[in-house]
């Protein structure tokens, strides 16, 4: 596909079809996007291919205290897990949400699995003494995963980035093995859609470009 066309059709696709995604297709899909750049050309990412289908299983009740939360505040109209916005959303009321939550619900049968983790030892956080919620440091970490989402999408494929997980990391770390600096950074499910998107809906440049300050004129063409 040309490079434009990706970017303006790659979906989030959670409903893959029963067709397998070969360990020959997936390792292409790395091999293309391990060139996103990160910082110092550092490249902190590491990989994990989740083929355990008790795993994969884990890794869904790992995940159902934050989707119930998240569900919870998004049906009073909150932004879930905002920062700067404290929930009114009380615990009891996230008690009795359920998790069910799509793709989450078929984990064991998505084609493909990964958790994208990201060595923090070697990612510089510009942002680290600020009194907010950190930001930077994703710079060297998500283009690599949005590499792995178009690559897909180059290959007829479809995928999906989430961040559940990220919530309950030391659940996370435990169940992965993973080492004290390294970081959960994403999930990535990758299959063949169940129904391909060729059009999506975004806002306007006009809607979040100013000049020269966030007050500036609206940039236009």
């Amino acid at each position: 596909m040309e490079h434009y066309d990706v970017m303006r059709t790659t979906f989030a696709a959670r409903q893959y079809t029963d067709d397998l995604v070969s360990d020959e297709t997936l390792y292409r899909l790395l091999d293309n996007a391990r060139f996103a750049p990160s910082g110092g050309n550092r490249q902190g990412w590491k990989v994990l291919v989740i083929k355990n289908t008790a795993r994969r299983q884990a890794l869904r009740e790992i995940m159902a205290p934050t989707i119930r939360q998240y569900k919870a505040q998004a049906m009073a109209g909150e932004t879930p897990l905002n920062t700067v916005v404290p929930s009114q959303v009380d615990q009891a009321t996230i008690d009795a949400t359920s998790s069910n939550f799509p793709l989450v619900d078929e984990l064991e049968h998505a084609p493909v699995l990964l958790v994208i983790c990201v060595d923090l030892t070697v990612v510089s956080s510009m942002d680290k003494d600020l009194d907010r919620v950190g930001l930077i440091s994703g710079a060297s970490i998500y283009p690599f995963a949005w590499n792995i989402i178009t690559a897909a999408r180059n290959e007829g494929l479809g995928g999906v980035l989430t961040t559940f997980l990220a919530n309950q990391e030391p659940q996370a770390k435990q169940l992965l093995d993973l080492p004290e600096h390294v970081a959960v950074a994403a999930m990535i499910a990758i299959g063949k859609p169940v129904k391909q998107l060729t059009r999506l809906k975004r806002a306007s440049v006009e809607s979040f470009t100013t000049i020269d300050s966030f007050t500036g004129e609206v940039f236009r063409k």
